[in-house]
């Protein structure tokens, strides 16, 4: 359907590592378009309660998260990443009645999901595939931050858990033998992707 490798392309990592902005340039190349699942974390937090769903709701009555410790808040993230799954599904299954390549990209996107996706992919006879992307420096993690978010201020607690969190896929996405790719050089990452992921 495309000329790449994928009609379902699911890009992983950290908040603050690039997927956006590589997620447009891939998608844009395949004459497709991206899906922000950040959009659907969103739906469905504000579908849902505390009290029914808490496992997405982890967050919601913390004042300060710079409060807390960094493995404290990794832990908290990876719980609500877990109960997101499947919601990922959802999205994957949804993208998979539609012949049009797509790019799905955001933070909450486990290893574990993508390869279920990649799964339910093949058995439908489309490409799904998936790529996590890794940086491992917390302080080029707060200049991202800086740039994007200019009126935030220094971020370098959101930055580590960030990075923290950068390894946790990464480590999450080798026994899947899903590939984890360095964000830097940023230049050639859409080609070193293609790379990662194979031929057409």
């Amino acid at each position: 359907m495309t000329g790449t490798s994928w009609d379902i392309l699911l890009i992983g990592g950290a908040s603050g590592v690039g997927k956006s902005r590589v997620a447009l340039q891939l998608a844009a190349d395949a004459q497709g378009f991206v899906v922000e699942f950040d959009d659907v974390v969103s739906a469905v937090e504000a579908m849902t309660t505390a009290e029914h769903h808490p496992a997405v709701h982890h967050f919601d009555d913390i004042p300060d998260i710079a409060q807390l410790a960094v493995e404290q808040v990794l832990n908290l993230q990876i719980a609500t990443a877990r109960a997101l799954e499947p919601a990922v599904l959802g999205v994957v299954r949804n993208r998979l009645t539609v012949d049009v390549p797509a790019v799905i990209e955001g933070d909450y996107l486990t290893p574990a999901a993508a390869a279920a996706a990649i799964h339910e992919g093949s058995a439908s006879g489309r490409r799904v595939r998936a790529v996590f992307l890794h940086e491992e420096d917390p302080e080029r993690i707060t200049a991202n931050y800086a740039a994007r978010e200019p009126g935030s201020g220094v971020q370098r607690h959101r930055a580590r858990v960030s990075a923290a969190y950068s390894r946790w896929l990464g480590d999450q996405a080798r026994p899947h033998a899903l590939p984890v790719v360095a964000c830097r050089p940023w230049g050639t990452l859409a080609a070193r992707i293609g790379r990662a992921l194979g031929p057409e």
